[in-house]
């Protein structure tokens, strides 16, 4: 079987592919290139004659004063990545990314390697001797992952340490949590909450808290939040222009890809987040909350609203992004773990992002690279 080739594609080719095989991250599609105006952006393709077959969207990253760039494929390429070639599509991509000037690229498999129930993550939480997802013994693993980490390693590639003992860092995270939605109806989704969050989701019910949806004229409400959880959490805050190009980009081929959503209670916002769905899949993203009014529990009925509305809509997933796979009780983020696996969330481990060095000079580049971010 002959390999496919790369080459570069036009928005509108990876737009309609991505319309026949709805399965890319939000990463992934071409409007995400118009959130990240600090990169360049390609669309590539992979054909088989004139097959267009697969797609990815490519970030490239100028490294100062050497006329190359990083390239960076967040989340993806979504390949067949059970395919005992790997090569077969890597090394063509490796082959375009060195054409257009990559030193080194980095990528993301979309694999879930191992996976926690609910219930597993909190009794690791309550035993003292217990320190790390890791020392769980696992609910799920992902056999054909592991492969793919094997042939990764023996093509060339190494994996990126930035996310190894954390679930954040540079790149996206090695942990996360996700909520499986196929064939599940409202009243299991709800049987399927730990009985803390249940309590204070019956506490919002009742307590007067309305979730309702937002528009672009909400982001200043929701950014004034975000920006208090991020002191509180001790993250860098975005800028209020991020999200609305996010939100311009992302709502320019469908209306509702992004939506905002707002917990209130007497006409004071107290908890907001943002919902991307692309395919088969929502993502929860950037949730936050304020000190004020926290006792009415407005985080827990502004998550079980949209993620009834991510059900309706016919969702198999409901991913609420990084979690920390700390199972340390006094760890700051314990708490933000417990709420995503109490709504029903499973703790998953991905495979990682993974790096290979490109080029006669891309060791030392990428080695250079490294010295450079460390000091920025």
């Amino acid at each position: 079987m002959t390999s496919p080739y790369v080459k570069g594609i036009t928005r509108e080719e990876h737009l309609a592919h991505l319309r026949l095989h709805p399965d890319a991250s939000h990463l992934q599609i071409p409007e995400w290139a118009d959130v990240k105006p600090d990169w360049t952006a390609e669309s590539v393709g992979w054909f088989e004659g004139d097959a267009l077959v697969a797609v990815a969207l490519v970030l490239y990253r100028a490294f100062p004063g050497t006329g190359r760039s990083l390239a960076y494929l967040p989340d993806g390429p979504a390949i067949d990545w059970r395919s005992q070639r790997l090569e077969r599509w890597l090394d063509p991509l490796l082959a375009h990314l060195e054409e257009e000037g990559a030193f080194s690229v980095r990528i993301g498999p979309p694999l879930v390697v191992r996976h926690w129930d609910a219930a597993t993550v909190a009794a690791g939480v309550a035993d003292p001797a217990v320190r790390h997802l890791r020392d769980l013994p696992t609910d799920g693993i992902d056999g054909y992952a592991l492969d793919a980490a094997d042939r990764l390693e023996r093509l060339g590639w190494r994996r990126c340490k930035e996310n190894e003992n954390s679930g954040f860092g540079l790149g996206q995270p090695r942990y996360g949590c996700r909520i499986p939605l196929t064939g599940r109806s409202v009243d299991e989704l709800r049987r399927g909450l730990a009985p803390h969050w249940l309590q204070a989701l019956q506490t919002a019910e009742g307590g007067g808290v309305g979730v309702f949806w937002g528009s672009a004229d909400d982001l200043p409400a929701f950014h004034r939040l975000y920006r208090a959880t991020a002191e509180r959490d001790g993250f860098k805050a975005r800028p209020l222009d991020y999200f609305r190009r996010m939100w311009q980009a992302l709502n320019a081929e469908e209306s509702d890809r992004m939506r905002i959503y707002l917990a209130e209670y007497e006409d004071e916002v107290l908890s907001s987040a943002l919902m991307i769905g692309v395919g088969p899949r929502v993502w929860h993203s950037y949730p936050a909350s304020g000190r004020r009014g926290r006792e009415l529990r407005p985080s827990s009925l502004l998550l079980w609203r949209m993620l009834c509305e991510a059900l309706d809509s016919g969702a198999d997933t409901y991913d609420l992004r990084s979690i920390t796979p700390s199972l340390v009780a006094e760890d700051r983020l314990v708490g933000r773990l417990l709420f995503k696996t109490g709504a029903g969330g499973r703790a998953v481990e991905y495979l990682g992002e993974w790096e290979r060095p490109v080029g006669t000079q891309g060791k030392v580049l990428q080695r250079a690279l490294g010295v450079y971010l460390a000091r920025r």
